[in-house]
């Protein structure tokens, strides 16, 4: 045990989970790569759980936080804060949300509990639909709503949460289905679900799931469960925390893979947009965020710091279009990793959507996940040079794959072939 880690266990929780056996202190970046305390370089294919979204030490995004810091660090929102107003100005335009407001947090588990505040407020129920097998953060109230017990310590809460079909597509009692049947089913669910309690505030839902395993339902599922929520007035919250920004590929947000029906009355997020530094927030229409009749403010949220680099961050990643970047080597990445798949009987299927992928392994010759095998893929795959992470629902048996957006092609190809290195070394 190094002399860092054991001072670290001397003073966290025990709780606070360390990823290796022995556990790993990185010290500085660059571009997709990180290097350790030894000097050992390693491809990073987490960005810092989804949070590194563009590049590791971007000058763009540390010249701005560098003058910004320069200036002013701390003013908080008592004051007008120009950053702040300019990225909440692009963030209302690109949110698709009519009417839009935008309130800054410091993390995903903030944006989700002042979503969850705004909604049952507004409503006047405490009572909320999610997802099984969904993450929403770490807070009392964010807790009482993730439906994975992994990541719920407590069956205490302040709301009363009822948990629906849907957020899995591949396992479940719905999973031999049809996309089409599928999501009929969902609906014919949720619809069911409405006649057997007093009305919800909302229906809060990852696009796709993050911590849950990277897994999502057919498009237009969420579009469906909207016109349902619709005509008994329960409002819809899009958690875009891990799925924002362009990281599918194929949409700047997950909800608008389910945007027959508009979008979402509420929309969070997080981590990528900081590139590490620590902005969440919230969007939602005028009606629904002013209904609060009780002042409220931000010490950090809005930080004149976070909001520079937010705005360097989102400049740059339009204008290098990144979310084409993640559909172009994203889905050159899950190819080959599904190709690597094929070879393997522990895996039992690669899925996601541009630069957010997902590698769920089983025990061979069954269905039954396999999270030993799990934590062997990520600590060989440490061994060969690579970075990832993990998660899945009822066990720990997903790796989960989600490197900067500027990913370049040679560098997916080298992190694929780590990963079926670390495949072929457990057996």
């Amino acid at each position: 045990m190094s002399s860092l880690h054991h001072r670290h266990l001397a003073v966290s929780p025990e709780w606070l989970a360390l990823y290796y056996r022995h556990p790993l202190e990185i010290t500085h970046g660059e571009g997709r790569h990180v290097w350790d305390a030894d000097g050992n370089r390693y491809l990073d294919f987490f960005g810092g759980i989804l949070t590194t979204m563009t590049a590791h030490a971007l000058p763009e995004v540390t010249k701005a936080v560098s003058e910004q810091a320069a200036r002013i660090i701390h003013s908080s929102t008592l004051y007008l804060n120009r950053p702040m107003i300019e990225l909440a100005e692009r963030v209302a335009s690109l949110s698709g949300i009519p009417d839009a407001r935008v309130f800054f947090t410091t993390s995903g588990t903030e944006a989700n509990d002042t979503a969850l505040l705004l909604a049952t407020t507004y409503r006047r129920s405490n009572q909320i639909l999610a997802m099984r097998n969904s993450y929403h953060g770490r807070s009392f109230s964010a807790v009482s709503i993730t439906g994975n017990n992994a990541w719920s310590p407590t069956s205490l809460s302040p709301l009363q949460t009822l948990y629906v079909h849907g957020g899995v597509r591949t396992r479940g009692p719905y999973a031999h289905l049809s996309d089409e049947e599928f999501t009929a089913a969902c609906v014919a669910d949720l619809e069911d679900l409405l006649g057997h309690t007093r009305t919800p505030a909302a229906l809060i839902a990852e696009p796709i799931q993050g911590v849950g395993g990277f897994t999502s339902p057919p498009d237009g599922l969420y579009g469906a469960f909207r016109e349902v929520l619709n005509r008994h007035g329960v409002l819809w919250i899009s958690d875009e925390v891990q799925t924002g920004w362009g990281r599918s590929g194929e949409h700047f947000w997950g909800w608008q893979a389910h945007a027959q029906n508009g979008p979402p009355d509420i929309l969070t997020f997080a981590k990528g947009i900081g590139n590490g530094m620590s902005i969440g927030g919230v969007v939602a229409r005028a009606e629904v965020m002013n209904c609060l009749d009780a002042n409220s403010i931000s010490t950090f949220g809005g930080s004149p710091v976070t909001m520079a680099a937010g705005l360097a961050n989102l400049s740059y990643l339009l204008e290098h279009d990144l979310q084409g970047n993640a559909r172009r080597v994203g889905g050159l990445l899950i190819e080959r990793l599904r190709a690597i798949g094929v070879t393997s009987e522990r895996v039992r299927e690669v899925r996601g959507r541009g630069l957010m992928i997902g590698i769920e392994l089983v025990r061979p010759g069954t269905d039954e996940a396999d999270p030993e095998a799990a934590a062997a893929v990520l600590e060989a795959a440490r061994e060969g040079g690579l970075l990832i992470g993990k998660g899945g629902g009822h066990n720990t048996s997903v790796l989960r794959i989600a490197p900067p957006l500027s990913l370049a092609i040679p560098e997916a190809e080298e992190g694929a072939e780590i990963l079926a290195d670390a495949l072929r070394a457990v057996g």
